[in-house]
């Protein structure tokens, strides 16, 4: 009775996580940034590979190769400011592209501007400094405040409405002007408190106070290993595992990524060993499960339900195999299940940690790209090998607990026989 009613409370919990608009909110915001993060990737990655005499062909076009990483992965708060609030103000039933944009403006009244003396003359400038990855963080905060704060005044009905004779678009417009200067006006006054600060600006509290101890806690073996455990603990209690948890950590892992992709692109030693990529190792254990139900098992059922898994697994899509066998509240599966991606991220943290493999490129990958070919472009044809080894690896870890499983089905199918033969 206690066991199930922590169980309970354990599904409560994550329930209200995945379901909590704000988490949703940064989640989904930074999600829809994938093809700017793909594009500033492979930017950086074409520009910087360092292969044989390909640098000298490259040089005379190499700035304009690097071009796109610039204004993708180096603005990406800018772009994240925009989307979060989008995607905060359409939970409230609300068109987002407004609200969007009018935090994008407090965004950008926030952050500090320098002066730059050219020919005797001073010109305003914003540097990049805050726009990707150092203002990340920042750039969330500001977006969830102010799309909250815009939400609140348009429901309480102060705005400007227009007669029904006039176009939706306009009246719309209309309708976000005040909490436009609302905003406007308190993103002043907040510039004006932070710059009179020992910091000089709220990007710069943000980044020292917030943004820094969650990444070095992020940047841990251990808080990896302890999110991975939690992942596939919701699963196993029938809970979208990867959107409870990256809802929290995909902010703190995607500022490592593009800490790491930024040093890659300078040329110097990249700093995160521990950082969104590193979650990718976790492909191999559920393709190691479908190679034992194919090649050692007998159960008619798991080796349809292997073979209709099988081509999902290799893009990392696993809920046929998750609800089909199923894991969900499966004492069996459950503990290798749990042990066999903790097994490789460990293996794969002791190689780096050992020189054996390179710290990762930092680039971001659509969901969906295949084991090997995840490793070779988001670490080096060696993480691409230590994909493959894995396997293997899984399959022992898997094996025997398929193998009891295995009986019981056979038991079972053989059960259904006598009583249809009788």
């Amino acid at each position: 009775m206690d066991t199930q009613r922590l169980i309970n409370s354990g599904q409560l919990i994550a329930s209200k996580i995945q379901q909590n608009r704000y988490m949703s909110a940064i989640s989904n915001g930074l999600a829809s940034l994938l093809p700017l993060m793909v594009i500033g990737a492979f930017s950086s990655l074409l520009a910087s590979m360092q292969i044989w005499k390909y640098q000298e062909w490259i040089d005379p076009i190499r700035s304009y190769i690097a071009l796109p990483s610039m204004f993708t992965t180096s603005m990406l708060s800018v772009y994240a400011v925009y989307m979060i609030s989008n995607r905060l103000a359409m939970t409230f039933d609300m068109d987002g592209i407004i609200p969007g944009i009018v935090s994008l403006l407090a965004f950008f009244i926030i952050t500090p501007v320098t002066n730059i003396e050219i020919d005797s003359q001073s010109i305003a400038a914003l540097s990049f400094e805050w726009l990707g990855p150092q203002g990340l963080f920042a750039a969330i905060i500001i977006s969830l405040t102010t799309c909250r704060l815009y939400v609140w005044i348009v429901r309480k009905d102060i705005v400007i409405k227009m007669p029904d004779s006039v176009p939706p678009t306009i009246s719309r417009s209309f309708i976000g002007l005040i909490p436009a200067i609302v905003i406007c006006i308190l993103s002043v006054i907040l510039y004006w408190i932070f710059e009179n600060t020992e910091f000089g600006s709220l990007h710069q509290m943000v980044y020292s106070v917030l943004q820094l101890p969650l990444q070095g806690l992020g940047n841990s073996i251990w808080s990896m290993l302890f999110a991975v455990f939690l992942m596939q603990i919701l699963w196993v209690l029938g809970i979208h595992g990867a959107i409870v948890v990256m809802s929290v950590m995909t902010p703190i892992w995607t500022a490592l990524d593009l800490q790491n992709l930024e040093a890659f692109r300078a040329g110097v030693e990249r700093p995160n060993i521990i950082s969104g990529m590193t979650v990718y190792s976790m492909l191999p254990p559920m393709i190691g499960f479908v190679l034992v139900l194919l090649f050692f098992t007998k159960s008619k059922e798991l080796k349809v339900i292997a073979k209709l898994g099988a081509p999902g697994a290799l893009f990392g899509i696993h809920e046929p195999l998750m609800f089909g066998v199923p894991f969900v509240l499966n004492p069996i599966l459950a503990i290798p299940y749990i042990l066999s991606p903790i097994v490789c991220l460990l293996v794969g943290y002791i190689l780096v940690v050992f020189n054996i493999l390179p710290i990762g490129f930092g680039i971001t990958l659509p969901f969906g790209t295949p084991i090997i070919l995840q490793g070779f472009l988001a670490g080096s044809w060696k993480y691409a090998l230590l994909q493959v080894l894995l396997v293997p690896v899984c399959m022992l870890i898997y094996y025997p607990f398929v193998k009891k499983l295995d009986k019981q089905k056979r038991e079972l199918e053989n059960l259904e026989i006598d009583i249809n033969t009788k």
